[in-house]
């Protein structure tokens, strides 16, 4: 079954190091028979959230907005990378998160997180889960914690970290397995939300 895949990054500081883990996600999707969007809020960016995208008529939502809705309505799951700001989610993907809901309904997420530390923005994981279970797209059990990315990652998300690529990719099969049993039972129906 071919997915598809929104891989959400959340980060816009001047001298992101981050995008390196979001360029890595997207390479290893790359040699998938899968599909992948990388929404980047550099890319994307979206106003402080006034009206989220439910609350605008069809069509009057601004360009941005309606180019990540389109994003994550075709999204079978959703791969959100973030980094640990003072052990809490990055402003600029709380908001990029928070336009969107019924976008989301009954798709799973897998979160990725990171850090310049050893502990690879762990914390940060707990509060993700919790968000992405309130806007109904539950994270899978596994999650990867990506360490040290300054010397684990190069400008376009290359590493030799064996450990790092086993990781992800145990962490891609879970998705996987997720997604396609997901995506059957949206076929089917889901509840009303």
């Amino acid at each position: 079954m071919t997915l598809n895949f929104a891989v959400i990054y959340g980060s816009v500081r001047q001298a992101r190091k981050g995008i390196r883990v979001a360029k890595f996600i997207m390479n290893q999707l790359a040699k998938t028979a899968h599909q992948a969007t990388l929404i980047d809020p550099m890319e994307y960016p979206l106003p402080l959230l006034d009206k989220m995208y439910k609350e605008y008529d069809a069509g009057q939502a601004p360009e941005n907005m309606e180019k990540v809705a389109r994003i994550i309505e075709a999204a079978d799951a959703l791969i959100i990378v973030s980094a640990e700001y003072n052990h809490g989610v990055p402003a600029p993907l709380k908001n990029l998160l928070d336009h969107f809901q019924k976008e989301y309904l009954y798709k799973p997420s897998g979160i990725v997180t990171y850090s310049a530390g050893i502990f690879g923005g762990t914390r940060v994981g707990v509060h993700l889960r919790e968000l992405m279970g309130e806007y109904g797209a539950a994270s899978i059990p596994r999650m990867v914690p990506m360490p040290s990315i300054n010397k684990n990652f190069d400008e376009e998300g290359n590493t030799d970290n064996e450990r790092l690529h086993k990781s992800f990719n145990n962490f891609f099969k879970e998705l996987v397995w997720y997604a396609e049993a997901l995506k059957q039972k949206r076929k089917e129906g889901v509840p009303e939300f």
